[in-house]
């Protein structure tokens, strides 16, 4: 039979092998489009916070409590918004970049230090699971993935959204840092992701 091998034990054989290809790289899909998803709610939060700062900045509420001279703050802050803005932007066509979602938590922790400068009572810290934070954790030890961050708008929305991103982005980095998924990813050019810390 031409090069097709005779032997039923190869045919089953190299069934079970695709099905488990495909198997594996369905799943690995599966988390991929979750971290994919996570983000877009991660996004929406994060455009939230913008929005209330950009809004905050027009009504003039941001020059009425800068200690340090208006003007310069305010500055700081209309720069660091929208830096944060065009990297939002540029994160939404490769969300899953490394690279890229680290220059987005640097932009992100920039625009909130310097609207913690502004408002230093105005901020409020929520835990990943949207409830308020606490100075230290109960039971002595800390067992949240990421520290939560202070945020300009009093919504748990944007922790809550980043805590969910980030826990996607680690079962997809754990699926295909698994052997044998290894090699599916390998083969598909899939690659790991990094969290928004």
């Amino acid at each position: 039979m031409n090069g097709v091998p005779d032997s039923l034990l190869w045919w089953i054989l190299g069934a079970v092998a695709l099905f488990w290809f495909v198997g594996a790289y369905n799943r690995i899909v599966r988390l991929r489009s979750g971290a994919l998803q996570a983000y877009a709610a991660l996004d929406a939060a994060l455009v939230r916070q913008i929005d209330f700062v950009q809004a905050r900045l027009a009504e003039g509420g941001a020059t009425a409590q800068a200690p340090h001279g208006p003007g310069r703050e305010d500055a700081a802050l209309q720069a660091s918004a929208a830096q944060l803005v065009t990297l939002l932007a540029a994160t939404r066509l490769k969300p899953l970049d490394p690279a890229g979602i680290a220059a987005l938590a640097t932009a992100l922790h920039v625009m909130l230090g310097a609207w913690q400068r502004l408002h230093p009572d105005a901020v409020v810290s929520f835990e990943a699971d949207g409830t308020l934070s606490r100075p230290a954790p109960l039971n002595g030890r800390d067992d949240s993935p990421a520290a939560p961050i202070a945020w300009p708008e009093p919504s748990a929305a944007a922790e809550i959204a980043r805590n969910q991103f980030n826990q996607a982005v680690a079962h997809y980095n754990a699926a295909i840092a698994q052997f044998p998924a290894v090699l599916v990813a390998w083969i598909m050019q899939l690659r790991p992701a990094a969290p928004l810390r």
